[in-house]
């Protein structure tokens, strides 16, 4: 029997999923991980994106943890079940978040993700040739110049994945940030993702046989989700309808490809408050000279 359709007692895998990933079996996950759908193409660079690096200088430290998820019950799937849209979902759980955190009330749904994926994508609904991902940036560039609905970003800064205070900053400040992972095979059937194992042992296997093809960057694809929580070890992605992941601190310096803070009113309120201490003005200044 298809384990899609019967998991625990006729409970659908993907159903089980939004409700307790964290509970499921590793068998059982990776079963899960067989079905769900990944879809971010390797990133492409923009010589004009901002750097939060500039702004994130003289800001203090960050707190030791932040919880932007909390406000949110439930993550729909946004049909990255079946399509490889992950770069839609993943930013229209991003408003879910940070209208939530505002006490408002935003439900994505299917169509939504499917009509951001058919612009920007160019996915043409029942033909699966069409259905090859996208890129972030475009989904980004996408937003600011059309947006979902009335929600449109202001700007998008890159963030340093590779440094630890910066996406720490850039999580507290902005809500989350918009994340591209380079996703390796030795994550499925996991819900915490780490890097190798540094013990000697771990060590001693790689020098003398090289990395496992499992733990290569990328192995088992590109996918897109948004990072809404951190904690001294961990960080807290939103996929497949579960906040139920965890990515270690080492496992997101290592695969994280590409990371980019929102400044959007769908977060910083209706009356433009800045965010704590960031220079918003100065930022959009840099917005228009970039493109112009």
């Amino acid at each position: 029997m298809n384990p899609l359709i019967q998991l625990k007692e006729g409970v659908s895998l993907l159903t089980w999923h939004r409700v307790a990933a964290d509970s499921l079996a590793p068998h059982e996950l990776r079963t899960l991980h067989q079905f769900v759908r990944l879809g971010k193409k390797p990133p492409k660079r923009d010589v004009r994106a901002l750097r939060f690096a500039k702004y994130a200088e003289k800001l203090a430290a960050p707190p030791a943890s932040v919880n932007w998820s909390k406000f949110v019950r439930s993550w729909p799937m946004l049909a990255n079940d079946r399509l490889g849209d992950c770069t839609c979902a993943a930013y229209l759980h991003m408003i879910q978040a940070w209208r939530a955190a505002n006490g408002a009330l935003f439900f994505p749904t299917d169509d939504q993700a499917i009509a951001m994926y058919e612009a920007v994508g160019g996915y043409v609904p029942g033909n699966p040739e069409t259905d090859e991902g996208a890129n972030e940036i475009d989904v980004l560039n996408y937003c600011r110049q059309t947006g979902v609905d009335a929600h449109k970003i202001l700007a998008y800064v890159a963030v340093n994945p590779q440094n630890p205070t910066e996406v720490r900053q850039a999580i507290n400040l902005f809500g989350g940030i918009y994340v591209g992972l380079a996703m390796p095979l030795a994550w499925q059937g996991r819900t915490t993702w780490d890097a190798p194992s540094d013990g000697m042992l771990a060590r001693f296997t790689r020098a003398m046989f090289g990395q496992s093809p499992s733990w290569q960057p990328g192995s088992w694809g590109g996918h897109a989700v948004p990072v809404l929580d951190y904690d001294e070890g961990t960080l807290t992605p939103i996929t497949w309808g579960s906040a139920a992941y965890r990515i270690t601190s080492e496992g997101f310096a290592q695969f994280c490809d590409e990371a980019y803070a929102i400044v959007t009113p769908d977060f910083i309120g209706p009356k433009g408050v800045d965010p704590q201490g960031f220079d918003l003005a100065q930022l959009q200044k840099d917005l228009a000279e970039v493109s112009s």
